[in-house]
């Protein structure tokens, strides 16, 4: 079984992200970049299900610029077998155009399973799995906290606001996932060396013949207004009438 499992290049978790000067967008200049978190989860469940003997290839997927290459790299010494890096150096897809793209690849590569990060920190659209899900025209599950691969059908428990829901989905699918699935591993180092000997095969966008123009225009980024100190009330009565008269809760 062959696994696809799409990466992204995102602003590390740990830096706080900055509004360019004319709100045009984020300001990425000398800002470290790492893989997108829920990417992390998708990457390392591939590699248990590798490890359990269910899956024979896991295939690393990123779509954007050349530094991309050192995600997928992060992606190989996890335990991935081989890369891709569609070339997008100009362009800043919308999730339409990367579920586009993303179908091409899986044209091309013909994997039983896509497991993929629910969203992306960056734009935290949570859209691309569900898009690609509905181009393929494959199943999806999304959420998901468990994955269990047998017999041609994959089982998936999702949170759901009432607790635990389990689907159970044939094959092909796409899988998105979720914090709770599991918990990243390390990429030792002599993991990182043999990832520099694995192959990463590079495409350009424009071969691939996906539509990726625009539908969406940004009008403004600004960055969210500042919070405000909190007051001390002198009694339960105080607060009661804060809680209705000022915050508008009650």
């Amino acid at each position: 079984m062959k696994v696809l499992v799409p990466v992204k290049r995102v602003i590390d978790y740990n830096v706080k992200a900055r509004v360019k000067a004319d709100q045009s967008g984020v300001d990425l200049a000398n800002v470290k970049m790492s893989m997108n978190p829920f990417d992390e989860i998708s990457v390392e469940e591939a590699v248990r299900l590798k490890e359990k003997g269910v899956v024979g290839e896991i295939v690393a997927v990123s779509v954007g610029p050349t530094q991309a290459q050192e995600t997928l790299r992060t992606a190989l010494a996890m335990g991935a077998d081989r890369a891709i890096l569609v070339n997008a150096e100009s362009a800043d897809l919308e999730p339409l155009a990367v579920a586009k793209v993303l179908k091409a690849v899986v044209a091309e590569e013909n994997p039983e399973v896509v497991i993929i990060g629910k969203q992306a920190i960056d734009g935290d659209n949570n859209a691309v799995g569900q898009m690609l899900s509905a181009l393929l025209d494959w199943p999806q599950a999304t959420f998901a906290s468990s994955i269990e691969v047998a017999g041609g059908k994959a089982k998936v428990t999702r949170e759901v606001d009432g607790g635990l829901q389990t689907l159970e989905v044939d094959l092909p699918a796409v899988i998105t996932v979720d914090l709770r699935l599991n918990e990243p591993r390390y990429a030792s180092l002599p993991n990182i060396m043999k990832a520099k000997k694995k192959p990463l095969d590079v495409k350009e966008l424009a071969a691939l013949g996906a539509d990726v123009a625009p539908r969406l225009k940004v009008l403004k980024v600004t960055e969210p207004p500042k919070r405000a100190g909190g007051v001390k009330v002198e009694s339960a009565a105080d607060l009661v009438q804060k809680l209705k008269n000022e915050a508008g809760v009650l």
